[in-house]
């Protein structure tokens, strides 16, 4: 009987240490995940400031709230 028991013991643990990697191999891509995720908006977020570094003073001013006539 003790032999069983051990043996149970023994392959409850492993299970126990093959479900901590996983569990740390999923936290390490969902890091992984994240942090692409941030380096992929802070590109889009340069890609638009590049953008509006770009333009002309026609689109500029085409964008703009200002009425001219009023200030005429």
């Amino acid at each position: 009987m003790k032999q069983q028991d051990e043996a149970i013991t023994l392959q409850d643990r492993l299970h126990v240490d093959l479900y901590e990697q996983l569990r740390a191999k999923k936290k390490s891509l969902e890091e992984v995940e994240q942090r692409k995720k941030e380096e992929e908006e802070a590109q889009r977020r340069e890609e638009k400031r590049q953008r509006e570094k770009q333009k002309t003073f026609e689109e500029l001013l085409n964008e703009s709230n200002l009425d001219w006539r009023r200030f005429k």
